[in-house]
């Protein structure tokens, strides 16, 4: 991948979020009668900006992209005409001021319900929770997991693919308790396996937590036979045919097609000597494989695909689909559960039981983009989806400077019947451009360290 399938869908992404989170500030203060004097995607020097409006409100782009703000009528930045102010921000009541600061974490909230109930009516290619001993088994071999269970309910919550089984594990191993799972074996009996996660530590290292757990997806064993081939491949050019059975390469036994792409990709135009059954009759062809890069490495290829799956067999992947109602419900309940999740985590941080490493900056972020946009639309909208919820979480964390903080400051202000004294407030701004600058820098730290060490 080159760096634009990075930057693009991140900067695509970005400026999604930015833009959801201050038309949400932006319309209920213009619902709350509050002039807009700008609206700006990004900080520092604008590089575009555009008079609209009966106001005349400045619709910008800035230099600096990471963030954005609107900037309203107020006495306390500078003179405000005599006939203008009912409309300035700081002579609206509380209860005002408090709905326009939270409306953007609000509206980054809602974008990821929309996202999700879009996917979930949509529906999306999954993998099943079909389960398999990771080479960690010890608690899902006490728990008497047998390979090729498929999960059907966490402690009676239903799990339709993997990611909701990890993110149900996940959930509960926060709390290190028991928990029930009700699979369907290979055989088609129902039953129950007993997980103690009582010692499972979330934060692990590199191993993904469901490993740790000693799980990993199942997947049937693929037999070596070829499906359809490239004209101009290797393959075709030595002769080989669709439905051909590998039974054997230079000699060594094949029995699955992970093990032919294995020995194809080991030899780049280094002849191979395949031996094969067709129509129930066993043949040898000689296949030069031929040579291709792959981040930077040297492989071979021989331009064939695998066969597809006889009908009625056992398939890894599902589509999930809910209706409109449904899916809406598990739209909201699925951004209630990543926003509490990620308080939990950030509470476990400060405590000391989560790595601060965790914390991720653009670069990783960045790289995420990428990822999901190379895996397909559904997967690049999860993550979007996923870091809008990140951001209203953020911005709703009681630090001066973000718009938590000023909904602390209001919230103040209700209980104590007037407002918090000014030098209170700039020295809280103060402390709080401090945290986040720390925060931005450890987070930029974590991500120039991912790069170094891989």
């Amino acid at each position: 991948m080159t760096l634009l399938n990075y930057l693009i869908p991140f900067a695509l992404a970005l400026g999604l979020l930015i833009l959801v989170h201050e038309m949400g500030h932006y319309l209920v203060a213009r619902w709350c009668g509050v002039k807009v004097l700008r609206f700006s995607i990004g900080f520092g020097k604008p590089l575009y900006v555009r008079r609209a409006g009966r106001d005349g409100t400045e619709w910008a782009i800035a230099a600096f992209p990471l963030g954005g703000y609107v900037k309203m009528l107020d006495e306390r930045e500078a003179p405000v005409a005599p006939a203008e102010l009912h409309r300035s921000f700081n002579r609206q009541s509380v209860y005002r001021r408090f709905a326009i600061v939270a409306a953007g974490p609000l509206a980054n909230f809602l974008l990821a319900i929309v996202l999700y109930w879009g996917l979930f009516v949509a529906g999306t290619e999954e993998l099943r929770p079909r389960i398999a001993l990771s080479d960690t088994p010890a608690i899902a071999v006490a728990a008497g997991v047998r390979e090729g269970d498929l999960v059907v309910a966490v402690d009676e919550e239903p799990v339709h693919s993997w990611q909701d089984l990890r993110w149900v594990l996940l959930r509960h191993a926060l709390d290190r308790r028991e928990v029930l799972l009700q699979v369907r074996t290979l055989e088609d009996v129902e039953t129950f396996r007993r997980f103690d996660l009582s010692g499972i530590a979330i934060d692990g290292g590199d191993q993904d937590l469901i490993a740790r757990i000693g799980l990993k997806p199942w997947r049937p064993l693929i037999r070596p036979v070829l499906g359809r081939l490239s004209e101009d491949g290797a393959a075709a050019r030595a002769g080989l045919l669709p439905g051909d059975e590998v039974l054997a390469i230079g000699g060594e036994p094949i029995a699955a097609w992970g093990e032919l792409v294995l020995k194809v990709r080991q030899a780049p135009d280094v002849p191979l000597r395949f031996e094969i059954r067709r129509a129930g009759e066993e043949a040898e062809y000689l296949v030069t494989p031929d040579a291709a890069s792959e981040n930077g490495e040297r492989i071979g290829r021989i331009g064939v695909a695998v066969a597809e799956p006889a009908p009625g067999g056992l398939s890894m992947f599902a589509t999930v689909r809910y209706g409109p109602f449904d899916a809406a419900a598990k739209a909201v309940r699925q951004t209630w559960e990543t926003s509490v999740l990620s308080l939990q985590m950030i509470g476990r941080m400060i405590t000391g039981e989560v790595s601060w490493k965790n914390i991720s900056g653009p670069v990783t972020i960045a790289d995420y983009a990428g990822q999901s946009a190379q895996l397909g639309l559904s997967h690049y909208l999860k993550f979007v989806a996923l870091i809008s919820i990140s951001l209203g979480v953020l911005n709703l964390l009681p630090i001066p400077v973000l718009d938590g903080g000023h909904l602390l400051y209001y919230t103040v202000e209700i209980i104590k019947g007037g407002p918090i004294p000014e030098r209170v407030m700039e020295i809280g701004q103060q402390i709080g451009l401090v945290l986040l600058v720390m925060l931005m820098a450890f987070a930029f730290y974590n991500d120039i360290n991912r790069l170094i060490s891989g």
